[in-house]
């Protein structure tokens, strides 16, 4: 685990969990939380990992830690612009995990982790406007809506609006599990 606090962890993004990742992004939640409208086979998502792995975007593994054996539970990503020091955001936990607190945990040690090691300078989101565990969660974490694509989106078969949210490295507030870890 590279960087953890007292409720979660994050640690590599692993091809021996890739029908975890896959069972979580098929959940029905899930999809219609990202607007997909068709399942992904296994198979398909095996194909895909080994691209990923290779990839420069940003992946970890969010590991539940509350009674000391950590357990995956998510997957968390940063899709990096270099060119802007910029990186969109994408988080996926498994339906158990849900509404524990474990996303907001996940999203602020990724900041921390995007600020203060691979030092971007903001980070943004896309979701749904009516998913609003997702929004508390993003907000709690740090993040502000910064604006609305009008009908960008369908939520349980209905048009709806998306929310553009984002940080700014000077809006990162909570502490910093990765400044003690520099002398």
């Amino acid at each position: 685990m590279w960087v953890h606090d007292d409720l979660c962890g994050l640690g590599p993004y692993r091809a021996d969990l890739v029908e975890r990742y896959w069972r979580w992004e098929q959940d029905p939640a899930s999809l219609v939380g990202y607007g997909r409208q068709q399942p992904e086979s296994l198979e398909a998502r095996t194909e895909g990992i080994a691209h990923q792995l290779r990839g420069d975007n940003i992946r970890f593994t969010v590991y539940h830690l509350s009674d000391g054996t950590p357990v995956p539970v998510g997957v968390t990503t940063l899709l990096p612009d270099p060119s802007v020091r910029t990186a969109e955001y994408v988080v996926i936990l498994a339906p158990e995990a849900r509404g524990t607190g474990l996303g907001t945990a996940a999203t602020r040690l990724t900041l921390d982790y995007a600020f203060h090691i691979t030092n971007l300078r903001m980070i943004w989101l896309k979701v749904l406007a009516p998913n609003k565990p997702a929004v508390r969660a993003y907000e709690r974490a740090g993040f502000r809506t910064a604006g609305t694509l009008r009908q960008a989106g369908y939520w349980l078969g209905q048009v709806c609006d998306e929310l553009i949210m984002d940080t700014l490295s000077s809006d990162f507030s909570p502490p910093s599990v990765i400044s003690p870890l520099i002398p």
